[in-house]
């Protein structure tokens, strides 16, 4: 039971960081994570059958999941439309790009192609659960500190900022467009990396794994605010995304497996996971109130 927890929270830790970006970084409500993550599993799927490297395909996601979100911003900043209104028109052109990229079909099984967890096919069954932990939380870390490194450079503390005050950035010379592409693009890329890893995880990709993908995103940006209430210091931010996506899909883990007893069942995990967002919001006012 702790190892699913693990794993899922552990990869999907990297869609809660990009979530983390657009919605606390830049004030942007980037739906295009609902494309991104499965464009990461497609591309991933049509390389790794082609033969490529599985982890030259984790950069490959990566760079395609930046270009949706440079898409997402490009026409949020030059035809104006609204950022909501920009992520679900690049969301809904990604499912077909999805297909395409999975040659006209919905789902591709990955069970007869290596990925980055073949090598833990050497160790027992006990073991291998345990390599496959190690190998992810030093991946997880390295990609962490890779963020963190970013965000106390003068363009990550730009983009910090400007979400709080975009006239303050206009008024330091820095083009907010500039920026929003830069933030959006990096968010999108951690997102389809997410999916990347997932899709070799599962073994198989589908276009429509990323279906509700931002609601379990922030509601992991939520609960991690919960635990660790941090506007300052990068690490603890960024950490506060993996915390709460560790804890949120140990609600849903246990939610799945023994909600039976409450008479929950696996069709109340929505309502579940919307219960929980505006829990969070509820307590997230109170501490601003008490901080007053």
């Amino acid at each position: 039971m702790l190892e699913g927890i693990l794993f899922e929270g552990l990869i999907y830790s990297l869609m809660v960081l990009g979530v983390y970006i657009t919605f606390r970084f830049l004030d942007f409500p980037d739906l295009t994570v609902d494309g991104s993550f499965p464009l990461g599993a497609s591309i991933t799927a049509y390389l790794l059958i082609s033969g490529f490297n599985p982890f030259l395909s984790l950069i490959f996601a990566f760079l395609f999941g930046a270009i949706a979100g440079i898409i997402t911003a490009t026409i949020h900043n030059k035809l104006k439309v609204p950022g909501l209104l920009a992520g679900i028109l690049t969301m809904t052109m990604l499912y077909s790009v999805n297909i395409r990229i999975l040659g006209n079909r919905a789902n591709v099984s990955l069970l007869k192609t290596e990925s980055i967890f073949s090598v833990s096919n050497f160790f027992a069954n006990n073991n291998r659960e345990i390599f496959i932990i190690i190998f992810l939380i030093i991946l997880i870390i390295l990609i962490k500190l890779l963020i963190d490194l970013f965000f106390i450079t003068d363009l990550g503390l730009s983009l910090r900022a400007m979400g709080n005050n975009e006239k303050f950035i206009i008024q330091l010379g820095i083009n907010p467009e500039v920026l929003k592409i830069v933030g959006i693009a990096l968010s999108n890329g951690l997102v389809a990396l997410s999916g990347s890893i997932w899709a070799q995880y599962q073994g198989f990709s589908d276009v429509g794994m990323g279906q509700g993908i931002i609601i379990a995103g922030l509601a992991s940006v939520m609960i991690g605010e919960f635990f660790i209430f941090s506007r300052k210091n990068i690490f603890l931010m960024t950490l506060s995304a993996i915390i709460g996506s560790l804890i949120y899909r140990a609600i849903m883990y246990f939610g799945r497996f023994y909600g039976y007893y409450i008479n929950i069942t696996p069709n109340d995990l929505k309502l579940l996971t919307g219960l929980l967002i505006i829990f969070s919001i509820i307590i997230s006012k109170i501490k601003k109130r008490d901080e007053i």
